[in-house]
């Protein structure tokens, strides 16, 4: 397996560039695994990317008992919808620990989406993350932040109702800027050629409200990009 490690100056994001998607989701899995151990609050996102990550991270550390996980955004539908992404974690994690973690805070998309976000808020109240899992769509959204939404520019609240921007259709909670920059480690997964014009664009470019994944940095700690090298295709970096 060949592997590409490069840090890209701006806003200070370390890039690692692996062969495939497979790849990208045996490494991402290390590392899930090894924050599990270690413990603390731990933020999921959806997708395809992550499934082969959860399902790694399983197996290296099936006792996530010193962990507290949430999630970065969520659909406003019932948590066993195909559509959930609480569905999709419980299916390629949760279901395969031995030991469950000692919290699992879903975003209850079966509410009303105003509802759920502040009820989501106020748990969010002085958590402070050690890990925020996130992707990055072809149009440049990160959770679900979507380009140009008003909430990219949110600072009090930490989760907020979101209009969908792409399928499926229907209203998200999503944590605000501040909050997914909040993490002693941001993680981006990304893979796929059809990201390869938005990974240039967050990892690139300046931030920018049309590419709302460029915004999303950690605060205090470190950012970290795991892509596959369709992904990574346009950047001149690499």
């Amino acid at each position: 397996m060949r592997e590409t490690v490069t840090q890209n100056a701006p806003m200070s994001v370390d890039m690692i560039v692996l062969d495939d998607a497979e790849a990208v989701g045996r490494r991402a899995g290390e590392l899930l695994a090894e924050v599990a151990r270690g413990g603390g609050h731990v933020a999921l996102s959806g997708g395809t990317t992550p499934e082969l990550a959860h399902e790694r991270a399983a197996e290296l550390q099936p006792d996530w008992s010193r962990v507290e996980l949430w999630w970065s955004d969520e659909r406003c539908v019932p948590p066993d919808d195909e559509r959930s992404n609480y569905a999709m974690a419980k299916r390629t994690l949760l279901d395969r620990l031995q030991t469950q973690p000692a919290g699992v805070h879903r975003i209850r998309g079966e509410l009303d989406a105003e509802a759920a976000a502040a009820e989501y808020h106020a748990a969010l109240r002085g958590v402070r993350l050690r890990l925020n899992v996130l992707g990055i769509g072809p149009d440049g959204h990160t959770a679900s932040l979507f380009p140009d939404a008003p909430g990219l520019h949110e600072r009090e609240r930490l989760a907020i109702a979101a209009e969908p921007g792409l399928d499926p259709r229907v209203t998200r909670v999503t944590m605000t800027p501040p909050m997914l920059a909040s993490a002693d480690c941001v993680l981006f997964l990304v893979t796929g050629e059809d990201k390869a014009d938005a990974v240039k664009r967050a990892f690139e470019g300046p931030p920018d409200d049309s590419t709302p994944a460029s915004m999303v940095r950690s605060r205090e700690g470190e950012t970290i990009a795991v892509l596959d090298r369709p992904a990574a295709s346009l950047l001149a970096s690499i």
